[in-house]
């Protein structure tokens, strides 16, 4: 049995003496709290697309991935909660005859088979090109599809629920890897606040024409109300740079809130740059903390 999400995600300040003296204010939004076994904000983007699954009378999840995907992840955990078979494609052939990391071995406990495929084969499969599966609901690289974007929707009603006088002075900010939760946010919040989105990957351009997609397979239309910054990647996706990991560990240490890196860090890092840009002047910034660090050891 799967257990039931912990909505709505907490929502608390940071009392941070940079943003006081900037008249803005810092806020996040806790869906790394949000379910005990389908990591982050994976479970938004899971849930709609777990009852297409179940309705559809699917046998079981097929999804691809690196060797270190959190939707993998929970694609594993989410299958195992249901009763359902899994199967990851994961990017690496060279990775099938080596000891599994703490992430494939996860995966592999919650009873996904993991299938290697050659990094020259994978992006074909699963930038557009998946595979049916005679039993198996397929899902993305990523888990964003137009059902994601609708689950990633209801971060902003939650929002707008919970903040007082949500308007043209909040920006809701969060990590994009393959754009469903940015879409999401962007499609559920209301006139006058705004989406920044942060890239964890170099993607300009290409990353702007996901959401906009994104936007169009989930509901039939594009929003204006959204934006996308692409300097704060540190140099590709999973690239942590000396200066990212200081800024990391500072904030966690200072507040209390443990940083997952590859993501999360990254959002935070940047909305403290474009303060100190003086682009989020007077505004109350609402950071999506998206998931979990990896483990210790």
């Amino acid at each position: 049995m799967l257990p039931a999400a912990a909505l709505p995600t907490p929502l608390t300040p940071v009392d941070d003496p940079e943003f006081a003296a900037a008249g803005a204010e810092l806020w996040l939004k806790r869906d790394d709290l949000a379910h005990p076994s389908v990591p982050g904000n994976k479970w938004r983007k899971l849930a709609p697309n777990l009852e297409r699954a179940v309705a559809d009378g699917a046998r079981g999840l097929l999804t691809y991935g690196g060797a270190y995907s959190t939707h993998v992840r929970a694609v594993a955990a989410a299958a195992r909660g249901l009763g359902l078979a899994s199967t990851g494609v994961i990017r690496g052939a060279e990775l099938a005859g080596q000891p599994r990391n703490w992430s494939l071995a996860r995966a592999e406990r919650d009873g996904m088979v993991l299938e290697f495929v050659e990094r020259s084969a994978y992006r074909a499969l699963a930038g557009g090109g998946q595979e049916r599966r005679a039993g198996y609901y397929v899902l993305p690289e990523g888990g964003s599809n137009g059902l994601a974007v609708r689950g990633a929707a209801v971060t902003a009603a939650e929002l707008a629920g919970a903040l007082p006088d949500f308007g043209p002075r909040d920006v809701v900010c969060c990590p994009v890897g393959t754009g469903g939760t940015l879409a999401g946010i962007a499609a559920g919040l209301p006139a006058g606040p705004r989406a920044l989105g942060v890239a964890v990957l170099r993607g300009e351009g290409y990353l702007e024409a996901e959401v906009t997609a994104l936007h169009r397979a989930g509901y039939g239309r594009e929003f204006p109300n959204w934006q996308l910054v692409h300097g704060w990647h540190g140099g590709g996706y999973g690239r942590v740079p000396p200066e990212l990991e200081r800024f990391a560990s500072w904030f966690g240490t200072a507040y209390g809130v443990p940083v997952e890196r590859r993501y999360v860090a990254k959002a935070l890092w940047a909305v403290y740059g474009l303060l100190r840009a003086g682009e989020l002047r007077g505004c109350r910034v609402t950071v999506v903390v998206t998931g979990l660090p990896d483990p210790v050891g």
